[in-house]
């Protein structure tokens, strides 16, 4: 869809001719362009359509004899206004004393005091008096709307916002408001507790202390803390974020909005998991292992087990890299294996790396698309990825392409998505067939019938319906999104997403193109800046590749590899294959890990252990999957160590891999400062030339914007058809798998989330759990071989025949099974243990309807049919 065409007209506001954009909502151009505040409650431009339900808004307009609400109301050429005159205030007051009518005194204890809106509004533009001597109204507080949020319901002046933002923004549509007029209450539609991975927003939008974070309730007052902005590290989204601090911790997390990146929301991972910060399972002192046993060293000692290992094993020497890795530690990690020990042996994804040239190909400038082309393209088109596991706000930037602007949604996965719902067309291939859909969808939209019928089936489904699919995909419009995921990239499924890509001539169309969702947080830069197995810096040639994920656990098995250094990364959780990984580091001569828990790969097989630095304590730079780099600023100090090891504590970690390459002699590979190190990086990657950190700020900055790098154009490419998927008998089923989004270490060490940790479930069809017997949340085991248990999940959006299970997660992790074949069994009726969430029923108070009790009532899931 075409960005709206802009055409300035001029108005009058209190006498001064302001020159804005036609149709921009009144509130919004008197603060932009006259630097003049209407003051709102219930107006926040991100939910949509305004309600001018406060009336807060009031102004005076020439040639209309009522007040109009200045929210709701467009500008227009020639257009007189009027804030400052004696009917408007008089209005204004008269708001805001029917709003304090039973507003509580609450504000020397609440929340909210010293960053109301309420307050400032009702300083700025009150009465001053009150003329109500009655008492106010009293209810219980805090109700618990949620594990993560409480209510305080006498404070809640009405906005709708909270309500709004849960049906039009999230479309979670939990939150309602019950009863009318003045016995209105916010509430959840069937009185179970309000769980969404975006249920946090509402704190922030609330204009009063109604809603508050149950984890940061009576932590701080506002002239306690301090605001550092930085940027989430938590998953691909990147979304940029104030930290609230208080003495060196990190007490809250807010929303810094950027248009551009996150439009402004967060989901509650990254909102609430800030907690492992600070969690006394940290790791805040290196560890050396002597004998069996991990036990605390100096730095020294610890850099000279790491030096002494990585000198022995030469070129036989590996890293992986992922998590909250930055391009400073990469450039350098990398530039320590490849320059001094001659190794190239570096992996940052779960996956196979593709061609160089392809690697090159899908980075090109003009192929690029951005996070707002989400919501501007004519057609959003996701391959084998679910947004809301991988990079949860671009599931709301997605949805609110389709809401407002008609952008049209379709849908090709193995599993079924959360945003089915909403797309015009979806398709189902079995898992692990991702690359026959690409070269099938390639072949129809070409027009290749002889390879059409072939690679159709070796993606599980048929010729008709990738047909259709194409044709549904063209005809949405020339502006076309393709977002595609780490796990679609197999074998030539790159070169079918090129060609692809040709066909629909996505090079030469504006607002169109192509939007990787990289396994790990800062995957786009890793590779940028050389972190892997086959070019350097900038996407360069080097002389000898290396090896990928895959073929690292094998050298380490085998022998071939004898030390690896594990940065951010834990294999034994994150990467397929468990026991391949088991072996791989059991045969490992010296295993280096960079991390923050004793995780089960720390304690059983790390030698030598640097405690790892979490996001708010880094500085360096990140690459958006858009291709903007964004700079972490360090928000606290490095936490430091409860032993009496001299100089123990947390460092970061640029300096920790510099004085490993000074010990091993390598003098080019180290540094004094972190802001040498960046500017070692953008003179190495030829598209990061002329960047600066200055430059950087808080905003981040493209490179396509102002680089570019050449990318040799050619024909698309001849594919073959995909080798048939595995035969399975009538039994079994194929085994897909999905990483949720709350599966991650920081969810696992913070209080607030703990009722959230993921779990394993087992998704099936009605038709396959029929056959066997199984119920929705009976106990199953999966597997071949090796079986892990689970909680049943009945899924009508699941073709038969499909079977998936959850990656990522602490226990019963799925990446113990080896097989794409597998079996289900049931082992047992419904668990007891199913998560629950007590909350407390609201009273009924003077007249109103009580809220349905829900203590104890499970969890409702987000089901896609």
């Amino acid at each position: 869809m075409p960005r709206p065409v802009v055409k300035e007209i001029t108005f009058t506001l209190d006498g001064r001719e302001i020159t804005a954009p036609e149709g921009m909502i009144l509130v919004d151009a008197a603060g932009k362009y006259g630097d003049t505040e209407i003051p709102v409650f219930c107006y926040e431009p991100k939910l949509g359509q305004p309600v001018g339900a406060c009336r807060m808004c009031l102004v005076e307009i020439e040639g209309i004899p009522k007040l109009q609400t200045g929210c709701s109301t467009p500008i227009r050429d020639g257009m007189v206004v009027h804030t400052q005159t004696q009917r408007v205030h008089d209005a204004q007051r008269a708001v805001v004393e029917f709003l304090l009518i039973n507003h509580p005194l609450d504000c020397p204890v609440c929340d909210k005091g010293g960053e109301c809106p309420l307050q400032d509004i009702t300083y700025g533009w009150g009465p001053g008096t009150s003329r109500f001597i009655e008492p106010k109204r009293h209810f219980k507080k805090p109700l618990e709307l949620s594990p993560l949020i409480a209510i305080d319901r006498e404070r809640c002046i009405l906005c709708y916002r909270c309500v709004r933002y849960s049906q039009e923004v999230a479309e979670d549509y939990q939150l309602v408001l019950q009863q009318r007029g003045a016995a209105s209450y916010v509430s959840t539609f069937d009185g179970h507790p309000y769980v969404a991975p975006f249920s946090g927003n509402i704190i922030e939008l609330c204009p009063v202390g109604a809603l508050t974070s149950r984890a940061y309730r009576f932590r701080a007052r506002p002239w306690d803390i301090e605001g550092a902005g930085t940027v989430c590290a938590g998953c691909t989204a990147q979304c940029n974020v104030e930290l609230t601090v208080r003495d060196e911790r990190v007490l809250r997390v807010l929303s810094r909005d950027h248009s551009e990146v996150d439009d402004g929301w967060l989901c509650d991972k990254g909102r609430f998991s800030y907690q492992a910060v600070h969690a006394e399972e940290r790791i805040t002192q290196p560890l050396v292992r002597e004998g069996a046993e991990l036990h605390p060293a100096s730095w020294e000692k610890a850099i000279e087990a790491a030096a002494a290992a990585l000198k022995k094993a030469g070129d036989r020497a590996a890293a992986l890299a992922g998590g909250t890795t930055t391009n400073e530690e990469a450039f350098l990690l990398s530039g320590l294996l490849r320059d001094k020990l001659g190794s190239s042996h570096l992996a940052t994804g779960v996956g196979g790396e593709q061609p160089l040239d392809v690697v090159r190909a899908l980075a090109d400038p003009k192929l690029q698309a951005t996070v707002p082309d989400l919501e501007f393209a004519h057609t959003v088109l996701l391959v084998d990825c679910d947004p809301i596991d991988e990079a949860p706000v671009w599931d709301l930037r997605i949805r609110k392409g389709v809401r407002r602007h008609g952008t049209k949604l379709v849908v090709a996965s193995a599993r079924p998505t959360a945003l089915d719902q909403n797309a015009a067309a979806t398709l189902r291939f079995a898992p692990g067939g991702a690359e026959g859909f690409l070269v099938a969808l390639d072949a129809a939209l070409s027009g290749d019938a002889g390879n059409l019928g072939g690679a159709a089936s070796a993606a599980g489904t048929n010729a008709t319906a990738i047909q259709e699919f194409a044709d549904a995909l063209r005809a949405g419009g020339e502006e076309v999104v393709i977002v595609y995921g780490d796990r679609a990239l197999r074998g030539s499924a790159g070169r079918a997403l090129l060609n692809i890509a040709s066909r629909l001539n996505l090079a030469n169309v504006a607002n169109a193109g192509l939007l990787e969702l990289p396994s790990t947080p800062n995957g786009r830069g890793l590779r940028e800046v050389g972190f892997a197995a086959g070019h350097g810096p900038g996407f360069s040639t080097i002389s000898a590749p290396g090896h990928g994920a895959e073929a690292i656990a094998s050298g380490l098995a085998s022998g071939d590899l004898h030390t690896v250094w594990l940065h951010h990364v834990d294999p034994l959780r994150n990467y397929p294959n468990r026991p391949a990984w088991e072996k791989a580091l059991g045969t490992a001569q010296t295993v280096i890990a960079v991390e923050s828990q004793l995780t089960d790969t720390v304690r059983e097989y790390a030698d030598v252990v640097f405690p790892a630095e979490a996001y708010p304590e880094k500085e360096g730079t990140i690459t958006h999957p858009d291709g903007r780099v964004q700079r972490l600023r360090q928000a606290i100090g490095h936490p430091r160590a409860a032993s009496d090891v001299p100089g123990s504590g947390v460092r970061a970690l640029w300096q920790v891999i510099s004085d490993v390459a000074r010990e091993l002699g390598h003098s080019a590979g180290t540094a004094i400062a972190g802001a040498v190190v960046s500017k070692r990086v953008f003179e190495a990657v030829p598209f990061y030339n002329g960047m600066t950190l200055d430059g950087i700020g808080g905003r981040g900055l493209r490179w396509q914007e102002h680089a570019t790098f050449e990318v040799e154009q050619s024909d698309p490419f001849v594919l073959a058809v995909p080798a048939s998927l595995p035969a399975k008998g009538e039994s079994e089923l194929r085994l897909g798998t999905f990483r949720p989004l709350w599966a991650h270490k920081d969810v696992d060490l913070s209080p607030a989330l703990q009722f959230i940790r993921a779990k394993q479930v087992v998704e099936l069809s009605k038709a396959d759990a029929d056959a066997r017997g199984i119920g929705e949340g009976d106990r199953v085991e999966i597997g071949n071989g090796t079986r892990i248990p689970g909680t049943a999940r009945i899924r009508a959006a699941i073709p038969a025949g499909s079977v998936f299970v959850a990656e990522g997660i602490a226990e019963h992790n799925a990446n113990v099974l080896t097989h794409g074949i597998v079996e289900v069994h049931r082992v047992g009726p419904g668990s007891t243990d199913a998560t629950s969430i007590p909350i407390q029923s609201t009273p009924a108070v003077e007249g109103r309807a009580e809220m349905p009790p829900s203590a104890g009532l499970p969890i409702p899931p987000r089901e896609v049919t």
